[in-house]
């Protein structure tokens, strides 16, 4: 089965727009004909209807997000099967997701990128909190509403902090290469502390407007992300305090332990440097730089 714009699933949501596309499945913007209102469609891809462990790794990604009621999280609405097509059904966010913003707008003011990674950071806590690491933090996956609001999104290989090992079968390293934690490049097991690197990487995305590391390919960048000192957002930004570079510096150290031990000691780091834009004095920031 084929799926189309116009086409009508479970009787009920009525595709409207293709939003997106990637490795596994599609995005429609779609209209909930039962209860009048615009929601978001993902459909998995035709080719891995066969693919058991595929559909598995689809069925889990609602099954994990259904357990995350949080403002700063996509809502799962509903999850089914039609024509042997597994879907998912969200909140739909009517915006913009963070790549985007910072490739129409360039590095972000300081304080809005502060502001943006707390809710980011909050959204993952509480992830964490219910045993669900996500590993695949990047821009892409944070939608911005039309309020401003940050909506992390894109569960689908999120695992459970008691599962080991990061990798789904033997030799395939789940993940975005450009905010690929090191433990998560090597396929080792892979906790809330290489969610926390992949944040500070965004964080260093959203302040410089680039990367940390460049390169030709997946295995490239990651052996970067592997064996390079994380870069010095001053570097590039020399008006951006010393407390937010070394926030960045610690989120992205190499070795998990020298990270931050959790999203709400990133968080109040955070709270932290925002102090000191008001004038106060940001606590620790003596010590992270």
């Amino acid at each position: 089965m084929r799926v189309v714009v116009g086409e009508l699933i479970a009787g009920r949501y009525e595709l409207e727009e293709l939003v997106g596309t990637g490795g596994m499945s599609s995005v429609y913007r779609a209209h909930d004909r039962l209860l009048e209102r615009d929601v978001a469609l993902k459909v998995l891809h035709e080719q891995f209807i066969a693919d058991g462990e595929q559909v598995e790794r689809f069925r889990r990604e609602a099954r994990a997000v259904a357990q995350l009621s949080h403002p700063n999280i996509v809502t799962v609405i509903d999850r089914g099967e039609q024509d042997g097509r597994q879907y998912i059904v969200f909140e739909y966010v009517d915006g913009e997701n963070l790549k985007s913003l910072v490739g129409r707008d360039g590095p972000l003011p300081e304080r809005e990128a502060i502001e943006l990674t707390l809710n980011i950071a909050r959204a993952l806590g509480f992830a964490h909190e219910q045993g669900l690491v996500h590993r695949d933090v990047k821009p892409q996956n944070v939608l911005l509403n039309e309020t401003g609001e940050t909506k992390v999104t894109d569960f689908g290989i999120a695992r459970s902090l008691e599962v080991q090992g990061g990798l789904t079968q033997t030799g395939t390293v789940m993940g975005t290469s450009d905010y690929i934690a090191p433990e998560q490049a090597r396929g080792s097991r892979v906790d809330a502390q290489s969610d926390v690197y992949s944040l500070g990487a965004v964080l260093y995305e959203l302040l410089t407007g680039e990367v940390p590391f460049r390169g030709d390919n997946f295995v490239a960048v990651a052996m970067q992300h592997i064996n390079e000192p994380p870069p010095s957002v001053r570097e590039r930004r020399p008006e951006l305090s010393p407390c937010i570079d070394g926030i960045v510096r610690k989120a992205m150290a190499k070795e998990p332990r020298d990270r931050f031990r959790s999203m709400d000691d990133l968080c109040a780091e955070l709270t932290g440097c925002l102090g000191g834009l008001d004038g106060g004095v940001s606590p620790g920031a003596e010590t992270l730089v």
